[in-house]
């Protein structure tokens, strides 16, 4: 028997095929069926979308799903619900797990809890190096091979660089993406904040925006000499930006995400001491944020990723200096783009969906981001006016470290598709 759905009345904004228009679409059997006027559907399921966006399933390229070994913070059944009731229906796992995934049996893993437990598709990225150690090259290929659709060392960047030359060779052969964290950890080392006039004023130590940009200068010259698909993951320095778009008008192979935290916040707004505003890369000036929203919107940047990073409280509530980096950010990164790029006329509502749907399926060579038949039945539902409170008691994450918490935003997910199946949709108010 058939299994139909048909999503009426919508704007369908779909990005691959510049459609930007009130019409109905028809998924059957986990596929798009059809994408148009009025179409007819006999006995299928009706989903009523008068009023709102309709697009192709949002992609977030960056989450970190602590499953295996990191449990009591997320698990992979509660990341993809989390980013469900966010709206994306494709997330991609960092490998730094425990084990780390730098091998194909922890790929392999990944994607079978996955299959059994996430509402949402789950793709694996894999290691550079063995335990992400910098030394030795990961099973690359075997990696791949059971599902990886990228490498990277999120968060324990590859230091040396004769190491990282010989994982872009490599990953080029396998045509597969690295994804590098860039950052200097001897320029950074025990900073905790961006380096500037706030931080010596909190009497913070300080992490230059320079330990980012000599990496990006570093990655893209071995990308030129490699021919390998660099992927700048969340940028955060107006130098940094300035030198992407610099290698993207030489030719080179070479993209980067921006995430919302870095595009809503500055280091201006970072309550003092307070854990939830500590990341890595740190919240930059405001001139940073700024070089970043205008990279959004002119394409240097392509794709936001919320770097999703769960941390229990016991973890991360305590003083500044000792606690880890890294906030959550899948139930808020649609509100935080819409209110920052869409609602201040920085970007349109069709670079907004490409961000989240386009941009990280070209860089990770999935067949998704796109509502055309025969595309696979994921759908993003949302409300770009829809006023809402963020109460992160109600969130999904096993986690609760967010800047965030009791914010107002204008914009957000009504309902999640994922092979043509409603996997999460908004009560009614």
């Amino acid at each position: 028997m058939r299994r139909r759905l048909l999503i009426r009345n919508g704007r369908v904004v779909d990005p691959a095929a510049r459609r930007d228009e009130i019409a109905d679409v028809l998924l059957e059997d986990g596929r798009v069926a059809a994408v148009g006027a009025r179409l007819e559907a006999a006995g299928a399921e009706v989903f009523d979308a008068t009023g709102l966006v309709v697009a192709p399933g949002f992609i977030d390229m960056h989450v970190h799903l602590r499953e295996p070994g990191f449990e009591h913070a997320e698990t992979i059944e509660t990341g993809s619900r989390a980013a469900a009731a966010g709206g994306f229906t494709s997330i991609c796992a960092m490998p730094n797990t425990a084990p780390v995934n730098d091998n194909p049996t922890v790929t392999r893993y990944i994607i079978e809890r996955a299959r059994r437990f996430a509402v949402t598709n789950v793709f694996p990225i894999g290691a550079i190096t063995k335990d992400s150690a910098g030394e030795e090259l990961a099973a690359i290929g075997s990696m791949k091979a059971a599902g990886a659709v990228a490498i990277s060392d999120d968060g324990r960047p590859v230091m040396n660089a004769r190491v990282m030359r010989r994982a872009m060779e490599t990953a080029r052969s396998f045509g597969l993406p690295v994804i590098d964290h860039c950052e200097d950890l001897n320029l950074s080392a025990g900073g905790d904040m961006n380096e500037g006039v706030v931080s010596v004023r909190l009497g913070l130590r300080g992490i230059p925006s320079c330990s980012e940009d000599v990496m990006v200068a570093r990655d893209i010259l071995l990308a030129e000499v490699t021919g390998a698909r660099l992927h700048v993951a969340h940028i955060s320095s107006r130098r940094s930006v300035e030198l992407v778009a610099e290698a993207k008008r030489r030719g080179l192979p070479v993209s980067c995400e921006a995430t919302p935290h870095h595009i809503a916040l500055s280091e201006a707004d970072l309550v003092p001491y307070d854990s939830n505003y500590k990341m890595k890369p740190p919240l930059r000036t405001a001139c940073d944020v700024a070089t970043l929203v205008q990279g959004l919107a002119e394409g240097v940047i392509d794709a936001i990723a919320t770097d999703h990073a769960p941390h229990p409280g016991s973890e991360k509530m305590q003083e500044f200096e000792q606690c880890p980096f890294g906030i959550i950010g899948l139930e808020t990164a649609l509100a935080i783009a819409l209110e920052t790029l869409y609602h201040t006329g920085k970007v349109s509502l069709m670079r907004l969906v490409e961000l989240f749907t386009l941009g990280p399926a070209r860089i990770l060579n999935l067949d998704r981001g796109r509502l055309a038949p025969g595309a696979p039945g994921d759908v993003t539902i949302f409300d770009p006016e829809r006023v809402w409170t963020y109460d992160v008691t109600q969130s999904f994450s096993k986690s609760s470290n967010t800047p965030f918490h009791g914010r107002t935003f204008r914009g957000r997910a009504v309902a999640t598709i994922v092979g043509g199946a409603v996997v999460w949709r908004l009560e009614p108010s």
